[in-house]
């Protein structure tokens, strides 16, 4: 029986994890006696055929690494039929039997594209910072990104405190509150300012004044990139605030660093949950956690959207913010 060829690619936005991903996916498949060959630079480099051979030593000492060493880079020409006919011609000249993506879900939506057009299955592995992939309740990436986020919060926590300021802090997720909504709880934010109910100024004023009345001094807000622009929200309470507005965007160090344990663990049971199924035959799905288990569910590419236990998050940051 010939050896099954399984390539490997990370694309869209890097997530803390994913070399682990890479790692565990490489020596599981290699255990089982298949080949692996690396996709370097994400769509883009299956577009260019930038390629590599992947043997267990390249993959020696990068589960503690952020980042992904097979790169990963926008792609437009994936959004194009001609992008997408490309790269399922590249893909069937190298004869794989499976692509294992590891991604968000703009990544398993081409994945679901370039299968269709190629005949060469596809194995999802969700990684990203923002944790809205339908399917999984959690991704990798996720609670590296939350804790990198949180130490930047408690730090200017400190000087809110100090100088008594309103603090808007600006944290990814352009259109989704996961992360927002985690972090603000975690640390105690009098607001969290989420894309999926948008913010009303109005409203923000008149919290930051009933809470000034019970005597609070400083006060922290939260705001996910994609719920309103940071710097006209700042503006727009200076106006109407009696206190020093001061805004701070946490940016891209949140994409970065060593993964926690909790991404590290999941990069490994998703990873190796992946290369189970494809041992097993197994075509066009994707990894999940559900109810703290590991699951295997259909490839869908679609987002996914704020549940009642984290509408209750959000609540809850509200109720003890006071």
């Amino acid at each position: 029986m010939a050896k099954l060829s399984v390539g490997i690619v990370t694309a869209g936005g890097d997530a803390p994890g994913m070399n682990a991903a890479i790692r565990c996916c490489v020596r599981s498949l290699l255990a089982g006696e298949a080949k692996v060959l690396g996709v370097r630079r994400g769509y883009k480099g299956l577009i260019e055929k930038d390629f590599e051979s992947l043997t267990s030593r390249s993959v020696s000492g990068i589960i503690n690494l952020g980042g992904t060493i097979l790169r990963t880079a926008r792609c437009d020409e994936i959004k194009s039929e001609l992008g997408l006919d490309v790269a399922a011609k590249n893909l069937n000249e190298l004869s794989l039997d499976y692509l294992i993506v590891i991604g968000g879900d703009g990544t398993f939506r081409a994945a679901k594209e370039i299968s269709r057009r190629s005949g060469v299955a596809c194995i999802g592995i969700p990684a990203s910072i923002d944790n809205d992939i339908d399917g999984t309740e959690e991704t990798i990436g996720f609670d590296t990104a939350v804790n990198t986020a949180l130490d930047a919060v408690d730090k200017i926590r400190d000087t809110a405190i100090s100088h008594e300021r309103f603090f808007i802090v600006e944290v990814m997720g352009r259109g989704s509150g996961f992360l927002a909504i985690t972090v603000g709880l975690a640390a105690g934010a009098e607001f969290i300012l989420i894309p999926e109910k948008p913010p009303n100024v109005n409203n923000i004023i008149e919290r930051y004044r009933m809470m000034k009345s019970l005597g609070k001094t400083s006060m922290i807000a939260i705001l996910a990139e994609g719920a309103m622009d940071g710097l006209t929200l700042v503006n727009e309470l200076k106006k109407k605030v009696d206190a020093e507005v001061r805004f701070s965007s946490i940016g891209y160090i949140q994409r970065g660093g060593v993964p926690t344990v909790r991404s590290r663990i999941l990069a490994n049971l998703f990873s190796s949950k992946a290369v189970e199924m494809i041992f097993e035959g197994k075509k066009d799905f994707m990894v999940g956690i559900v109810d703290n288990k590991i699951v295997e569910k259909t490839l869908s590419g679609k987002k996914r959207v704020l549940c009642e236990r984290e509408l209750g998050m959000l609540d809850l940051a509200e109720k003890l913010a006071i």
